[in-house]
Formats: C-alpha cells, sequence, structure tokens
C-alpha cells in the first residue's frame, strides 16, 4: 500500500512546493497535530463515555443518560470538573520526576501513531523499521509508570510501579515476538508493506489477513498486548481492591487528566497495531476512501475487547501473571515464531 505521507498530501493541497525543507517541516507540524488531535478526540469519547456504556451493557446498569444527549456532555462534565480540581503535591515527592511521569505516559502512544498508516493518506511517515519504532514507542510508557511509582513516596505507588515493571517485562518480550513472526510473513518491518501483504484473499471472498493466517499468533497478541495495557486480568499494576491506584494513587487534577488519557491512547495504539498486523489496516468493503472508517471501526472493536474483558475476566494474582507470562506466554511465541519460520522457510 504506496501512498503518498500526509506532510506532502497537506503541501499539495494548499499549492506549496513539497520539495521545500521549510515546508515540509511545516506541514509534518500540522499533519502530527492533526493525528494527535483525531487520537485525542476518539480518547476523550471513549474514557469518559464509551467506557462507562460498554461496562453497564456488560453489567445490567445505567449508565451517565442525564447530561446531553445518550449522556455525551459527561465528556464536558468531566473535563471541568476534573481540571478545575486543584492540584495536591504530597509530602516528600521527587520532583521533577513526580512532575514528568503523567507527560511520559501520555505522550508515549501518541508518537506511535506517527507510522501508523490509518487510510485515506493519512500516513504521517513510513520508515522501513515502522513496526520497531512502535514497539519501542509504545513500551516507553514503562519509563513513566515506574517515574510515578518510584517518585511518589507512597508505598502503594512504588507496589504498581513494580509490578507494572514486573508485567511488562513478562509480556512484552512475547508481544514483540509474535510481531515478528508476522514480519517473518510480510518480509517486512515496514507498516505499508505489512498492509500490502494482506491485500489478497486468503479463500474465497476471506482476505489474508495475518488474523486468518495465523489465528494462534493473532489470540497471543490478543493476550499480551491485554498485559500492556493493563486490563483485567492484567490490571495489576493499578489494582484498586489491592494498593488503592498503584503508580496513580498521589495523582490528581490535570496530572491525573494525564495518566488517566495516557492509560486510554495505549489502548488505541494496542489496537492500532492489531488493526495494522492482523486486519489488514484500513482495508475492507467499498472504495479506498472508507480506509479510515474501517481502520477506526478496528480499533474500537479491540477497545470494546479490552472493556469486555475489564468487566468479566477476574484478576490474576501478581505471582499468577508472572507464571502466565514467563511460563506460558514466552514459550507459546517462541513456539509459534519457530513454527512461522519453517513455514515460511518451507514454502520459499
Amino acid at each position: 500500500m504506496q501512498s503518498a505521507p500526509l506532510p506532502e498530501t497537506l503541501a499539495n493541497l494548499v499549492g506549496l512546493d513539497p520539495n521545500s525543507t521549510p515546508v515540509m517541516i511545516l506541514m509534518s507540524l500540522v499533519g502530527a497535530a492533526l493525528i494527535g488531535t483525531l487520537m485525542m478526540t476518539n480518547t476523550a469519547l471513549a474514557g469518559p463515555w464509551a467506557k462507562r456504556k460498554i461496562t453497564a451493557a456488560f453489567t445490567d446498569r445505567i449508565a451517565v443518560n442525564r447530561i446531553g444527549p445518550y449522556g455525551l456532555f459527561i465528556i464536558v462534565a468531566d473535563a471541568v470538573r476534573l481540571l478545575s480540581k486543584e492540584l495536591i503535591v504530597p509530602d516528600g515527592v521527587d520532583r521533577p520526576a513526580w512532575d514528568l511521569a503523567p507527560l511520559v505516559i501520555a505522550s508515549t502512544a501518541l508518537l506511535g501513531f506517527a507510522v501508523v498508516p490509518m487510510g485515506s493518506g493519512i500516513h504521517l511517515a513510513d520508515p522501513e523499521v515502522g513496526l520497531a519504532y512502535v514497539f519501542a514507542t509504545a513500551s516507553m510508557a514503562s519509563v513513566g509508570l515506574v517515574m510515578a511509582g518510584y517518585a511518589s513516596n507512597n508505598k502503594y505507588s512504588f507496589l504498581g510501579g513494580l509490578r507494572a515493571v514486573a508485567q511488562n517485562l513478562a509480556y512484552e518480550i512475547p508481544l514483540i515476538l509474535t510481531g515478528a513472526s508476522v514480519v517473518i510473513f510480510a518480509g517486512s518491518l515496514q507498516m505499508s508493506e505489512i498492509v500490502a501483504a494482506q491485500q489478497q484473499t486468503l479463500i474465497g471472498p476471506l482476505p489474508s489477513w495475518y488474523a486468518f493466517v495465523n489465528p494462534f499468533a493473532f489470540v497471543l497478541f490478543m493476550i499480551a498486548n491485554l498485559a500492556e495495557v493493563g486490563r483485567n486480568p492484567f490490571d495489576i499494576p493499578e489494582a484498586p481492591t489491592e494498593i488503592v491506584a498503584g503508580y496513580q494513587t498521589e495523582y490528581s487534577s490535570v496530572y491525573f487528566v494525564l495518566v488517566y488519557l495516557g492509560e486510554f491512547i495505549h489502548i488505541f495504539l494496542g489496537g492500532a497495531i492489531i488493526a495494522t498486523i492482523f486486519l489488514g489496516g484500513p482495508a475492507g468493503p467499498g472504495p479506498a476512501s472508507l480506509g479510515i472508517v474501517w481502520f477506526f471501526i478496528k480499533i474500537w472493536g479491540v477497545f470494546l475487547f479490552t472493556q469486555w474483558a475489564r468487566s468479566a475476566v477476574p484478576r490474576v494474582r501478581i505471582d499468577q501473571l508472572i507464571e502466565i507470562g514467563w511460563k506460558g506466554m514466552l514459550v507459546l511465541s517462541l513456539a509459534n515464531l519457530l513454527l512461522t519460520a519453517v513455514i515460511v522457510g518451507v514454502i520459499a
């Protein structure tokens, strides 16, 4: 799937020279702002409103329905409520680490969307190491969680930070190994090439998405992604019934908003990675101009799955979480990688 990157498209749209370096720098900033705004809008819709509606539907309760049509104005009400609260800085926190942690958590996921092809020409950059880049930026959230846990001078926050490190180590390796099996199939780390490799049909009308080509890898990736985004049964770092709120216990006002925002941006980044490497990216029925519509349907589908898991699957203990990661997921992901390499080697 080769298409002009978004900065070049924007330059042509406004009649500027796409070969000019200052023009491309300006258009890159504009394109980054557009993609960032698009994803922040999705996050604003998901966090205060969709999460409550979905959870209420799963648990047979009534969600927000009083403020605006279908309760949609709860988004504005929550924003005003949280941002107008006093920012409380506890005694003994390690600043500036405590101040920087929410920014690190929220910003790292946004960086990952720079290389995700969303269809309809919405693709900020397309480096040859795109998948490695997006895994690297997503994993940087762990730094923010450790900073928040350590710098808060709170034993529950510190436990949450330690749990986050243990969890990310246990599940990030299987996540990357499973992603590597897709790279073996596609023969490239470039996101557009991975999407392009899924454009053919597999059997009849069934597309050759890697979720159908290798469903075992797809299931492994979905499970590991739940751990990466901290959703049940792997919400150990913030387990409210055990350690208050974990690494975010001491945050309030705008800092809490940034931490909460970062959590949901990472859920959508995980959905974007899954949509790209397993579900054909923006591919779907109809004209190519509908690509972005199909892309967002897919990432919202992943979001729906994470919320189902949050409502339906009980939390595991920390020792069980580590055992599942190292003794189960790691072994299965290695086996999947080796089997994929053998199959591709025989076919080639």
